[in-house]
């Protein structure tokens, strides 16, 4: 039997009486993968009009990255949506917030886009899920469909772009991945010759870091230095020198900076950032791919309490320990830098888009002598990330299983009186410390015996902001999952969700029912709707909170009508209300 492909095997046995086998064999070796490579996909437009992004593949977003492309739809919903490649439907998902109303279509060529925020779906697709949802009596469903059953071709209308789910103006948010691992790309690639972009990113500020005990810089804020950006130098860096900075030991930079598009006022997340420290490329991140397990490393990239505090991002040139987001490189120091001279470090960020738009931005960070605070750590305070931690303290817990933290952390543990004679506040943290995966917090409850065990959760404390972590009450104390170190405390909630219907004068001429439904501190757990006693389909956005029934879609004709509207929070408390239609 000839191999598969039989002219390369007879070239080859002819060759090598030529020129012998080691030589060949070298040569095929760097031969036979170019001649069995795939040619790289290519893809459509999903519209037939000019195409403009309101958002672009990996913008740091809370918690996570941005998955695809967000393209505008001339503001309106309605347009119709092309598919970009041959392929089937093989998923539909309704949710009230996230993607809304989504389609997954998996092409042929070995990737599936997902299309979100559609205002509708083919007839034939949106009988199947108004059925779905009646057999489950809910309006959150997920239907899946096989290779033969919607097939459709490029270039083919397959939905109608919208603003569905968490959306905050019509768009369609598309995602190209590949369909063997369901990594998302970066779809831009194969839209530049779509899409223009002459405009460079630019950055607004940059930070310099000390390493805790073992470095420090001139300081404005805690353990940081910030410096505004003016043009492409350094500006406002409170020293007497402009565009100097002055720091002894290890240190680390990051940079806040955005992209931008021509045609529109929106800015977008930058593709490259390159950091060089004396003509030595020190880091660089590469906005390429991601997979949806390397979404939360993004609180160790970026400065998480910057963030919360400020709102502004900034991205790490440093490296955590246990950060293995695939975009990032750095040197053999992780991307810290040690200054251990007296003398002039130059720094010099490069920022660029897919197009090759670059910025360049230099600084100098001066090495000046300081002294550095030795550090003395609590072994019984200090948690390890390379091992399981655990922390006890009067009926507090803690627990850390290994790979839970990015770097080392040292608790500054304290019991902190509440107002009001509330429950006491457990400071974990003086700031708040991002986790790579959830840690597990159990609290003692001090609960009085008139508090329904079942209504108390963990709040995370944050001012006087308390936000809800859930958690399971057993004998005496409660127990939740936590992702980011800072202070806790515990609390009831025995109020039930408020329902407050609007315009509901005019709910038979507009033809629907409209209600606000809405918690106070554990959030909407469930809810359920009826006209005369039969369940009828209530659609709710999470954006706005509002439930919406269409009465002739329902078939509620003329007469007098009982509306039961009935919604549980996550404590279990439940609120009713009925109005006469």
């Amino acid at each position: 039997m000839y191999p598969m492909n039989y002219d390369v095997y007879i070239w080859g046995a002819t060759i090598t009486r030529w020129l012998g086998r080691p030589l060949v064999l070298a040569m095929l070796a760097g031969w036979l993968p170019l001649a069995a490579q795939t040619p790289e996909p290519r893809f459509g437009a999903p519209f037939d009009f000019p195409l403009y992004l309101s958002g672009n593949f990996g913008e740091l977003r809370s918690n996570h990255f941005h998955g695809g492309l967000d393209f505008k739809t001339q503001g309106v919903v309605g347009k119709p949506l092309l598919a970009i490649a041959d392929g089937y439907i093989s998923k539909v998902t309704v949710t009230p917030g996230g993607y809304g109303n989504a389609l997954y279509l998996t092409h042929d060529n070995g990737y599936t886009s997902v299309h979100g925020h559609l205002d509708r779906f083919l007839p034939e697709i949106a009988g199947l899920v108004r059925k779905k949802q009646y057999a489950e009596q809910t309006f959150a469903v997920t239907l899946e469909f096989g290779p033969d059953e919607f097939r459709f071709r490029q270039g083919e209308v397959v939905a109608y772009a919208g603003n569905t789910g968490y959306s905050f103006g019509p768009h369609l948010h598309m995602e190209i991945r590949k369909t063997a691992t369901n990594e998302p790309i970066d779809p831009l690639p194969f839209y530049k010759d779509k899409i223009v972009d002459n405009i460079a990113p630019r950055a607004t500020r940059i930070m310099i870091y000390g390493d805790e005990y073992r470095g420090k810089v001139a300081l404005n804020k805690p353990m940081k230095g910030v410096a505004e950006v003016d043009g492409k130098i350094i500006v406002n860096c409170q020293l007497p020198i402009v565009n100097c900075m002055e720091a002894w030991g290890r240190i680390s930079a990051a940079i806040s900076a955005n992209d931008y598009m021509n045609g529109t006022h929106n800015s977008y997340g930058v593709r490259y950032v390159r950091l060089y420290v004396d003509d030595r490329l020190v880091s660089s991140s590469d906005v390429d791919r991601f997979s949806f397990d390397e979404n939360r490393l993004i609180n160790s990239w970026t400065d998480y309490a910057e963030q919360r505090t400020t709102g502004r991002w900034y991205m790490r040139a440093s490296i955590a320990e246990n950060n293995e987001l695939r975009m990032l490189r750095a040197d053999e120091q992780r991307g810290w830098v040690t200054i251990d001279e007296e003398r002039d470090y130059h720094f010099r960020y490069e920022l660029e888009d897919l197009y090759g738009n670059r910025s360049v931005y230099r600084f100098v960070v001066r090495g000046k002598r300081m002294e550095i605070p030795c550090r003395v750590p609590s072994y019984y305070y200090l948690m390890d990330a390379s091992r399981d931690s655990r922390f006890y303290a009067q009926g507090f817990e803690l627990w850390m299983p290994q790979g839970t933290l990015f770097d080392d952390v040292e608790l500054d543990y304290h019991v902190l009186p509440s107002e009001n004679e509330q429950a006491p506040i457990y400071q974990l943290t003086t700031t708040r410390i991002p986790l790579r995966r959830a840690a597990e917090i159990t609290l003692p409850t001090h609960k009085s015996e008139s508090v329904d065990g079942s209504k108390l959760y963990v709040a995370r404390v944050d001012g006087k902001r308390r936000t809800c972590c859930g958690g399971t009450y057993r004998y005496g104390r409660i127990t939740a999952n936590i992702t980011e170190l800072g202070s806790y405390t515990v609390c009831a909630d025995t109020i039930a969700p408020k329902i407050t219907p609007i315009g509901s004068t005019s709910w038979r001429k507009q033809g629907r029912i409209v209600c606000r439904i809405a918690d106070a501190e554990t959030g909407i757990r469930d809810y359920r709707g009826t006209i005369d006693g039969r369940w009828v389909l209530f659609k709710y956005s999470s954006k706005n909170a509002r439930l919406t029934c269409d009465l002739r879609a329902e078939g509620i004709g003329p007469g007098r009508h009982q509306v039961e509207i009935k919604v549980t929070d996550m404590r279990g408390n439940v609120r009713v209300e009925r109005y006469e239609l």
